[in-house]
């Protein structure tokens, strides 16, 4: 088996692979802009005779934030004839290292159907992703979808920077409130009028 990245001459294979294993599928012109934005998110695994046997099709998420850039998987099959060989693990390995090393990505997520538990093992369990909800009749067929994230290093480092960031605004934020009560409370006490001391005469005349 030779994993490679994909280049626009697999996407016919890759398509059929699709249409063969999966019940989610895509006009031609939806691969193509995939592999012309960001070839280094597609890999296959191809077979000693050069077939492909499966495909990661993945991409970054064109709305991010400037500071949150992160991927998507769109879409990975595997030929029933080639599975239990952990090539789905080895091709979201590659599209997981490219979206770090080449795009920077802070983390990936993709959607899973609800009922699919083999993928939802292999992604939780082999691949590190954690469920973040549940989308309601988010495929055609009205079956729900976990919506499934995986944090790189990258992206776990800016949660710690931004829960320290969170809990010093939170910090201060309290410190400013107590000085504020007990500025308030000095106000309301009555200042004690001084008496003036009279000055007594020498006995003098």
């Amino acid at each position: 088996m030779n994993i490679r990245r994909a280049t626009t001459a697999d996407l016919m294979q890759m398509q059929h692979s699709n249409l063969t294993c999966l019940p989610e599928n895509y006009h031609m012109k939806y691969y193509l802009y995939h592999a012309l934005t960001w070839p280094e998110c597609l890999y296959v695994c191809e077979d000693r005779a050069g077939h492909i046997v499966g495909y990661v099709l993945s991409k970054m998420e064109e709305n991010a934030p400037a500071d949150d850039p992160h991927g998507h998987i769109t879409s990975v099959a595997v030929l029933r004839s080639h599975r239990k060989l952990k090539i789905a693990t080895k091709l979201m390995d590659q599209a997981h290292r490219d979206m770090q090393h080449v795009f920077n990505a802070n983390y990936a997520s993709l959607h899973v159907r609800k009922s699919n538990t083999a993928a939802i093992h292999l992604y939780q369990n082999v691949l590190g992703y954690e469920t973040k909800k549940v989308e309601a009749k988010y495929y055609a067929d009205d079956e729900d979808a976990l919506d499934m994230v995986k944090m790189f290093p990258k992206g776990l480092e800016k949660q710690k920077r931004d829960a320290q960031k969170k809990e010093s605004g939170t910090k201060d934020m309290n410190d400013s409130h107590k000085s504020g009560k007990q500025n308030a409370g000095d106000k309301s006490k009555p200042k004690k009028k001084k008496n003036k001391k009279r000055s007594k005469g020498n006995g003098t005349g």
